[in-house]
């Protein structure tokens, strides 16, 4: 028996697997949150199955995704990253995840965690909408903008209103599957 999915994952089985497992799940771990704001940076500009895609290569080429050691990309390591035909290669991208690393261990000193800071903005708790149809769900809401200015005020880059929103749907801080999803009621 088939399952009830949002309509945006339907007919592939990378975004299926990724909606049933991860999409819309709270994440609480520094680590995972790091590796999705990255990976939402990558996607700005693009569809986000492109960077799925790309997701093992982006994991090997960045360290998996250690922002103690991305914050210490020298020249060198920038040079090889725009060589590398598996990942999206965009000289500013490149250079922005360094930039946000940094700023993210900065924000881990003045917060305690990443964790902490990210999902103060929502109380600690998902927001959970009510999605008939995924086309409905916004780009960004007046919550994403304000974290997205609090983001780019720290120093962080490619953190628009829009990478922002998406990031808080991967990482459950908001619930934007469909009501009539099996996820909905499981996240």
């Amino acid at each position: 028996m088939s399952k009830n999915r949002c309509g945006w994952c339907v007919g592939d089985l990378l975004y299926e697997n990724y909606h049933d497992d991860e999409w819309g799940v709270p994440v609480y771990d520094d680590a995972t949150l790091f590796e999705f704001l990255i990976l939402e940076t990558f996607q700005a500009g693009l569809s986000w199955i492109t960077v799925l895609k790309k997701r093992e290569n982006f994991r090997k080429a960045f360290d998996n995704f250690d922002y103690k050691k991305i914050a210490e990309y020298d020249t060198s390591k920038v040079e090889d990253l725009l060589r590398d035909t598996g990942i999206i290669r965009n000289k500013l991208k490149v250079k922005a995840t360094i930039t946000n690393a940094q700023v993210f261990m900065k924000i881990q000193d003045d917060f305690g965690s990443f964790s902490k800071y990210i999902w103060d903005f929502v109380d600690g708790k998902p927001i959970k909408n009510e999605v008939v149809y995924y086309k409905e769900a916004p780009a960004n809401t007046p919550l994403s903008d304000t974290i997205s200015k609090d983001l780019k005020k720290r120093g962080f880059k490619f953190v628009g209103s829009t990478v922002v929103y998406a990031y808080m749907q991967a990482t459950g801080m908001v619930n934007d599957h469909e009501v009539t999803c099996f996820r909905y009621r499981q996240v």
